[in-house]
């Protein structure tokens, strides 16, 4: 029997990947509520709410597509948008793929569909921290990826229904930048990542009344460059 397919190792760790998710929840519940909520505000239907939810399951993509929506941009700039923030992406999958790779097509779609930003932090530490990597069982990830797409579900409906039970002159857009402020600035540590967040700052604010929202790419784009030229200056 491969490893992969041996149940007790499997159940053993995805008990093991939950228990190292779980602390990251308590962030991200909160997160999965404000999203519930605004999506709401932006004239989401509540059931497409919850299916974005289940199917995009990218607490950034989310809101981001929730605020294009509410402008009406077009879906071409929406997806490009989306394709922009989520690049970070390819990274991730880039440095567990070594690990995975003995694994069968199934195991890795189901992994790649719950490869989050928490997800992938507690898991390639723990790859990263075992002198003998498992190679050939998916539970740690697993389990760590459940443990987070469940609670985004189960918040995501709190903050639907709270949604609909709020009066409609209260305006809540601003949660959504002070819950972005609250997750990028612990990770400022770095010469470059400060560059990059402050480039990208500078010039959303500049250039935030161009149309369709397409100041957002071109910060993110001048953020990269200057972040990533300045850091190599460093």
């Amino acid at each position: 029997m491969s490893e992969q397919n041996d149940p007790p190792r499997l159940v053993a760790e995805f008990w093991r990947g939950v228990q190292a998710e779980a602390p990251l929840l308590i962030g991200v519940a909160p997160f999965g509520m404000i999203y519930g909520v605004l999506a709401l505000s932006a004239g989401m239907p509540p059931a497409a709410a919850q299916a974005m939810s289940a199917m995009v399951f990218a607490g950034s993509a989310q809101f981001i597509t929730t605020q294009l929506y509410a402008t009406a941009t077009p879906l071409i700039l929406i997806v490009l948008t989306i394709f922009v923030v989520n690049l970070r992406h390819l990274l991730y999958s880039a440095s567990v793929a070594p690990y995975l790779q003995p694994l069968r097509p199934a195991w890795k779609f189901l992994l790649a569909y719950l490869l989050t930003d928490e997800a992938y932090a507690v898991t390639i530490a723990e790859y990263q921290r075992s002198g003998n990597p498992p190679k050939h069982s998916p539970g740690f990830f697993l389990g760590a990826g459940l443990a987070l797409w469940a609670c985004w579900q189960a918040s995501t409906a709190v903050g639907v229904f709270l949604g609909a039970n709020l009066p409609q002159s209260w305006s809540l857009d601003f949660t959504l930048a002070l819950t972005f402020i609250a997750i990028i600035v612990p990770t400022l540590k770095e010469r470059g990542l400060v560059a990059a967040a402050l480039i990208a700052s500078l010039i959303g604010v500049v250039s935030g009344g161009l149309p369709y929202k397409l100041g957002l790419l071109l910060a993110t784009l001048l953020g990269i460059l200057g972040g990533y030229w300045l850091g190599e200056e460093g």
